[in-house]
């Protein structure tokens, strides 16, 4: 239930960043436990609830800078059954896919129009459910994106790692704690110093796989 105005973009957009979220730590929890390694299953992290993953760092960012990300699924690399580098590679590579096919089905009644965009009273609030599944399915699409960036932590790293030598691997582990650093300064200087690296590297991809799944005019002011 959300307030009309300048309000409910804010709410609709918390809503989608928290699905998105869940979906992206949850998957990553799930593709460990299935290569076998329980780690992230016994801490409580194979789970969709939103509290079971929020960083308070990358929380405060979402209310801050419109986007932030979800604690690092723990995952003991030695006990995948492929191998720690390709079986990390699977790992992260599941988070994206997931985000991937949300996006998918949840485009389905938007594509074919069985969703209403009109807003709707509901007691003293007024909602618009076409445009709450509209951010959903635009965050999940750009939270995949996001994370496909080959910068350490982003699972874009890892899926570049299984291309790299082995002893790169090593190297990349070693010093993902910098790469984190390095993308919320990106973050931070594409929201204050209107940089626009982000923007122009992640819209086009972005925007070509909504109109794929969509094939709508967004009804919100992604720009």
């Amino acid at each position: 239930m959300l307030f009309a105005g300048l309000g409910f973009y804010v709410v609709y957009l918390l809503i989608g960043l928290l699905v998105a979220i869940s979906v992206h730590e949850c998957s990553h929890a799930l593709v460990a436990y299935a290569l076998g390694d329980p780690t992230a299953k016994n801490k409580g992290r194979l789970s969709l609830n939103p509290f079971a993953h929020l960083h308070p760092l990358g929380t405060l960012s979402i209310l801050l800078l419109g986007l932030g990300w979800g604690k690092p699924v723990p995952v003991d690399a030695t006990r995948l059954r492929p191998g720690p580098k390709i079986g990390m590679a699977l790992v992260a590579l599941g988070g994206p896919v997931a985000n991937f096919v949300t996006a998918a089905i949840l485009a389905i009644p938007l594509r074919l129009h069985l969703i209403p965009f009109m807003p709707q009273r509901m007691g003293g609030f007024i909602v618009s459910y076409g445009e709450l599944v509209s951010w959903v399915v635009w965050l999940n699409i750009a939270m995949a994106i996001f994370n496909l960036i080959p910068l350490t932590p982003l699972d874009g790293s890892r899926l570049l790692s299984v291309l790299l030598p082995d002893r790169w691997f090593a190297v990349l582990a070693r010093y993902e704690r910098y790469g984190l650093v390095l993308v919320l300064l990106l973050v931070v200087m594409e929201r204050f110093a209107q940089t626009g690296i982000l923007t122009r590297l992640l819209f086009p991809p972005i925007e070509f796989v909504w109109w794929k799944f969509v094939n709508l005019t967004p009804p919100f002011p992604w720009r």
